[in-house]
């Protein structure tokens, strides 16, 4: 409780261990604290194309583990507990975990933000044997492919365009009766010739083996049940920010992520918000990693005024 930390890190996904690596490189007493596993969501991705440098791709998991090594190479130190709450009311701040305490002159906030589901049987196990929460991260499994995209929010217009120009057939699932992405998505969407719209109606079932074959579509208004075959479903439905234990500490947006910008400073001197977790356009491993590195260069420029 007494030894004070030069950086805190929370959260072990790409962001947290890029901070990790570049604060202990740089010789920060730097210690990062993860409530599973290194990598975070990433973990359950089963291949990454678009991470550079891995030419035939590379598994979340074992990304994880190598961004995990790199920090501890140059002494970052990982502890496994669940941040449960903070105090950055003074200039030395607080971290609480279930067994102890921290305490740190810096902190990074990268607990990153869940996909919501949409609670069907069987969905976890399927995660990556057909069913996908990032397009961008997976769409690429599918050229020439017939997937579905549920949602009918900006997320999930972006996701079905951008499917629409790999796969062979993308159909989205709308629980009402329009869209409620901007209209800006409205004239790309109706002129891509393989996107169709199944309105007013749920995925009520998946249609699975070991991997999705295809849904259940049940109609909000008629209680029809159909089957429609598709080799993927992609969950556009909204994320879930981690920052429930944050609240009242650090200034969030209306939708729970912390609001900070490019130089990943928040609301309160000292403490940098990296990865999905904050306010950002695109949430990748790549911008993960980018806001790990940015948050340690303006980390070192605080410590450097705060000594």
């Amino acid at each position: 409780m007494n030894h004070i930390y030069d950086m805190i890190i929370i959260g072990g996904g790409p962001a947290g261990y890029t901070a990790a690596l570049y604060a202990a490189r740089a010789g920060l007493d730097t210690v990062l604290i993860e409530r599973l596993a290194a990598g975070g969501q990433m973990t359950l991705t089963g291949t990454i194309d678009n991470y550079p440098g891995f030419e035939e791709g590379i598994d979340g998991f074992t990304l994880g583990m190598k961004m995990q090594q790199s920090a501890r190479r140059f002494g970052a130190k990982t502890v496994y507990a669940e941040a449960t709450a903070v105090d950055f009311s003074e200039k030395v701040k607080k971290i609480s975990t279930s067994g102890e305490h921290f305490l740190g002159k810096t902190v990074v906030i990268s607990t990153g933000a869940d996909p919501r589901e949409l609670g069907l049987p069987n969905e976890k196990a399927l995660t990556g044997k057909g069913i996908h929460y990032c397009s961008h991260c997976d769409g690429g499994f599918y050229r020439d492919k017939s997937v579905i995209v549920v949602g009918g929010g900006n997320s999930a217009a972006a996701d079905a365009l951008y499917l629409s120009r790999l796969a062979a057939k993308v159909c989205i699932v709308h629980r009402r009766d329009t869209l409620r992405a901007s209209k800006v998505y409205q004239e790309p969407l109706e002129k891509a010739g393989n996107i169709r719209f199944v309105w007013n109606s749920t995925v009520s079932d998946l249609i699975a083996d070991e991997k999705v074959t295809g849904v259940k579509i049940r109609n909000r208004i008629t209680d029809c049940v159909t089957s429609v075959n598709c080799d993927g479903l992609f969950i556009s439905i909204g994320r879930r920010p981690a920052s429930g234990f944050l609240s009242g500490h650090v200034k969030l947006d209306p939708d729970g992520y912390i609001a900070a910008d490019e130089s990943t400073r928040t609301s309160i001197p000292g403490v940098y918000a990296a990865g999905d977790i904050r306010t950002k356009a695109l949430r990748q491993i790549v911008t993960a990693v980018s806001d790990g590195a940015v948050a340690v260069h303006y980390a070192e420029e605080y410590l450097a005024e705060n000594p």
